[in-house]
């Protein structure tokens, strides 16, 4: 059985990652069978509640005020259509509906008001609920906590070294500070990263040293492939070889071996074949629907066909218990001291 270590090392990780392939799909598909059901695939659905107008920087988004991208600025979406869309997502089998919100960092305002009322509205509907807000405050988390959030989701993006060549409004301190107070307030941490930004190989090892490293591993770890947009300053950026999504799935797998690893952007520029590969690496997750917040995604009815041709089949929501319960929580704890 594999190892929940903390203490992973770069030299270690780039021995990982920098295996003959086969034998390092091979590797992460046993720990795989080891940790989870391989052909069980948490589908989630990720919108947008309020699109555009940001005042960050980040290279890579669609969203930032200061680029040109033809993306309209809306602001925050009704409860109803909230609700609307997270009945679809669960028809088309999501058991997780994540929320986005571009903004640089929650206020305690109206709209997080609202935010906390569509938690808890969405929870009602026997779905975990996801949330990635920007910067989190201790008592911020513990009312997304209170009312009921299953899960944050806040990026690392890259390494903390090539960190300032992609987003310079914020620091990498900013970014781990939030995931400490979703994890004090008792929330499962979804964190993960963006590859094909320019980065080297060496950022990648890195960024997956800090998230192994923490003291819990993330219950979530989204592994995207950059989807370049017109308009950002990374517009210009090759599409990612498909090797390189499976090797860093597959490393992701073999050092966090009981997180979810989640297929996340850039699908749309994929395969069947190539998809296949990466779940046969590790990955277990999936966002639907045909748009992450503003970028394109795979049709459900397309994700199905996929999923019926290779045997995969989604995973029930609160698999770990429900929020309140803090079951989620306890059950990660006792599978670390194992």
């Amino acid at each position: 059985m594999s190892e929940l270590r903390n203490n992973w090392t770069k030299e270690e990780i780039a021995e990982i990652y920098h295996r003959p392939l086969l034998d390092l799909v091979y590797e992460a598909a046993t720990i795989h069978r080891e940790n989870k059901d391989y052909a069980e695939v948490q589908i989630s659905s990720l919108i947008s509640i309020k699109t555009g107008g940001c005042p960050e920087d980040c290279a890579y988004c669609p969203q930032a005020a200061r680029y040109n991208t033809g993306v309209d600025v809306h602001a925050m979406m009704p409860k109803d259509e909230v609700i609307a869309v997270a009945e679809k997502a669960k028809a088309g089998g999501a058991s997780r509906l994540c929320m986005g919100a571009a903004w640089r960092e929650v206020r305690d305002n109206r709209d997080f008001d609202k935010v906390i009322e569509m938690v808890k509205a969405v929870n009602e509907l026997d779905m975990e609920v996801c949330c990635t807000l920007g910067m989190l405050t201790e008592s911020q988390a513990q009312r997304l906590a209170d009312a009921g959030l299953y899960a944050y989701n806040h990026n690392l993006d890259t390494s903390e070294e090539d960190y300032k060549r992609i987003i310079t409004t914020r620091t990498y301190d900013d970014r781990l500070k939030t995931l400490e107070h979703v994890r004090k307030a008792k929330i499962t941490v979804c964190s993960g990263g963006i590859i094909g930004l320019g980065e080297t190989v060496e950022d990648r090892i890195s960024m997956l040293k800090t998230l192994s490293n923490l003291p819990k591993h993330p219950e979530s770890v989204p592994i995207n492939a950059l989807v370049p947009i017109k308009g950002t300053p990374l517009a210009d950026q090759a599409r990612l070889p498909i090797w390189d999504m499976v090797r860093m799935i597959a490393t992701t797998r073999i050092i966090m071996p009981k997180t979810v690893v989640r297929l996340s952007a850039g699908r749309t520029e994929m395969t069947t074949v190539e998809q296949a590969f990466c779940f046969m690496a590790g990955a277990n997750s999936i966002f639907a629907g045909d748009k992450l917040l503003t970028t394109p995604n795979p049709a459900f009815d397309t994700d199905k066909a996929m999923f019926e041709l290779l045997g995969l089949k989604a995973r029930a929501a609160f698999k770990n218990g429900k929020p309140g319960q803090h079951e989620h929580v306890q059950e990660y704890i006792n599978l670390e001291a194992n």
